[in-house]
C-alpha cells in the first residue's frame, strides 16, 4: 500500500484544483494553498469555480479528510513535503509568459522552508523557469541542501481534466536529482502501479491495473519544453485542418472524409484533425506565443508558429464572413447562438472563438440569443445582456424566430437536437455550423439551409434567404 505524502498546491485554479482533488483522491494528504479567501470558503463549503466532470463527487468525497483549502502558504510549505506551483501564467503584452505570479510565490516558498522540500512547476512555464526559482530561493537564504526544483507538467484537458489526469498517457517527471525524482516518483506510484485502478470507486478511464500509466525521466529543461512544445503541435494540427478546411470548400470536397484518411495513418492520427472555428481557452494561444517567444529569445526563427496563429485568427474571420454571405445583412437579424465556451464540456470562456463570433454579431447589429450548458455566468461577464443580447436556458429558445442560428461549440446535447422541432422554431431553417455536428444529407431532408466548415454548402431551391415565408 502507498504510504501518504503531504502534499502542498500553490493555486486553485484550473490545474491546481484539479491536481488538488485528484492527488487526495489517489491517497495523499493535500493542502490547497489560495490568497482568494472568497475562493477557499466556497471550496471549504463544497462549491466549484470551474465546471468539470467527476470533480463535485471527488471534492465531497475528500474536503473533510484527506483534502483541506487555506489561504496560509506558510503553514502549508512548513507542513508539506512536496510544493506544487499551479498559479497562472498570463501572456504578456510582448507574447512571453508572465511569471511574476511564480516568482512571488517562489519567494513566499522559499521564507517558510525549514526542512527539505521538493518545489515542483505545474504551471506551463518557459524553459528555463526552473534556474530562475532554484536562484529565487537561494537568495531569499535558503540552503541548497534543503530543496530540489522540479518540472512535472500537466497535460489536462478542459473537461475532461479528472478523467486526463488519473488516466495519463505519460506522466513527466523532470528532476536533476534521485531525491527530488525518488519523491514525485512516490506520489504517482498509485497510478504507474496500478494499484488505484483496483479501488472499488476509482474513475473508469483508458488506464488499468494490467495497463498503468508510463513514467518519462527527464531532465527539468526537457520537462518544460515538452509541455510548451505538445500544446503547439496541437494547435498546429488544428490550424493545419482548417487550412485544408479552407481547400475543401473551395473543391467542393468534404473535409470531414479528407481528416478520416489523413488520420487513419498511424504516424498521424485522428485526433485533433476537426475543422471548425479555431482554438482558444486558456492555454493553446498562450502557450503558442510563449513559445514562440522562447524560440526567439535563444535566436530559433520558429515561423511555423506564427502561421499557426495567423490561421486561427483568419479562421474566425472566414466564419464571420459564412454567416455574412448566408444573411446578406446584419442589422436588425436575430441570430441565435449555441455555444459560447471555447468548446463544449467546459464553462471556459478565455479565449473564446464563440464570444468573438459573438461581439462582432453585436457590433454590426445583430440581435443574438445564445445559449450555452454552463457558461452563461462567465460570458455575461464579457458580454453584458442587453436589449441586443438575451441568454436564454435552452437550444430550442436560442432558435426561435431567429434568422440563422449559428452552432460554436461541440457540446453533445447540440449534436442531438430534434431537427424537425428545430425546422419549426427558427424564422428561417437556416443553420450555419462552426463545429460540423451535423450531416449535410440528413439537414437537407429536414428543410434546412446548411453551411459547415470545409465542407459543400446546401440549401434547399430556391434560396430560402431570400424566398421562405416568416412563419410569424
Amino acid at each position: 500500500m502507498t504510504q501518504p505524502i503531504t502534499i502542498a498546491v500553490v493555486g486553485s485554479g484550473y490545474v491546481g484544483l484539479v491536481a488538488s482533488v485528484c492527488f487526495a483522491e489517489i491517497g495523499h494528504r493535500v493542502i490547497c494553498v489560495d490568497n482568494d479567501e472568497a475562493k477557499v470558503r466556497m471550496l471549504r463549503e463544497g462549491g466549484l469555480p470551474i465546471h468539470e466532470e467527476h470533480l463535485p463527487e471527488m471534492l465531497s468525497r475528500h474536503r473533510t479528510g484527506r483534502l483541506e483549502f487555506t489561504t496560509d502558504l506558510h503553514a502549508a510549505t512548513r507542513a508539506a513535503q512536496a510544493i506544487f506551483i499551479a498559479v497562472g501564467t498570463p501572456q504578456s503584452s510582448t507574447g512571453s509568459a508572465d511569471l511574476s505570479y511564480v516568482d512571488a510565490v517562489a519567494s513566499e516558498i522559499a521564507r517558510s522552508i525549514n526542512s527539505y522540500k521538493v518545489i515542483v512547476e505545474k504551471s506551463t512555464v518557459p524553459v528555463y523557469t526552473n534556474e530562475w526559482i532554484r536562484r529565487v530561493i537561494e537568495r531569499n537564504g535558503v540552503s541548497r541542501d534543503l530543496f530540489d526544483v522540479a518540472s512535472n507538467p500537466e497535460f489536462l484537458r478542459e473537461g475532461t481534466a479528472v478523467v486526463d489526469f488519473l488516466h495519463p498517457d505519460r506522466i513527466v517527471l523532470g528532476a536533476a536529482t534521485d531525491r527530488a525524482s525518488d519523491l514525485l516518483k512516490a506520489l504517482y506510484h498509485p497510478l504507474t502501479s496500478g494499484e488505484y485502478y483496483r479501488a472499488a470507486n476509482a474513475i473508469p478511464g483508458s488506464r488499468s491495473e494490467s495497463d498503468p500509466p508510463p513514467i518519462l525521466l527527464t531532465s527539468t529543461k526537457a520537462a518544460e519544453i515538452i509541455k510548451h512544445a505538445s500544446n503547439a503541435f496541437l494547435a498546429t494540427k488544428i490550424s493545419f485542418i482548417n487550412a485544408v478546411a479552407n481547400i475543401c470548400e473551395a473543391a467542393g470536397a468534404d473535409v470531414e472524409e479528407v481528416a478520416r484518411g489523413i488520420g487513419m495513418d498511424s504516424r498521424i492520427g485522428g485526433k485533433f484533425l476537426r475543422a471548425g472555428i479555431g482554438y482558444g481557452g486558456s492555454c493553446f494561444p498562450k502557450d503558442v506565443a510563449a513559445f514562440r517567444n522562447v524560440a526567439e529569445l535563444v535566436g530559433v526563427d520558429f515561423g511555423l508558429l506564427r502561421e499557426v496563429e495567423k490561421i486561427n485568427e483568419e479562421q474566425k474571420q472566414r466564419f464571420f464572413q459564412k454567416v455574412r454571405s448566408a444573411l446578406w445583412t446584419f442589422r436588425g437579424k436575430k441570430i441565435g447562438v449555441l455555444g459560447l465556451a471555447f468548446k463544449g464540456g467546459t464553462d471556459d470562456i478565455r479565449e473564446s472563438p464563440a464570444l468573438d463570433i459573438v461581439q462582432k454579431l453585436l457590433d454590426e447589429g445583430c440581435i443574438v440569443s445564445a445559449y450555452d450548458p454552463a457558461a452563461e455566468s462567465r460570458a455575461k461577464e464579457v458580454v453584458p445582456p442587453g436589449p441586443q443580447m438575451r441568454y436564454v436556458d435552452n437550444p430550442y429558445a436560442a432558435a426561435q424566430d431567429a434568422d440563422a442560428l449559428l452552432v460554436l461549440n461541440d457540446w453533445q446535447e447540440f449534436a442531438e437536437l430534434d431537427l424537425e422541432k428545430l425546422h419549426y422554431t427558427l424564422r428561417y431553417p437556416i443553420v450555419i455550423d462552426g463545429r460540423n455536428l451535423f450531416d449535410p444529407s440528413v439537414m437537407l431532408q429536414h428543410g434546412f439551409t446548411y453551411l459547415s466548415v470545409g465542407r459543400p454548402g446546401i440549401a434547399l431551391q430556391p434560396d430560402p434567404v431570400t424566398s421562405l415565408p416568416s412563419k410569424s
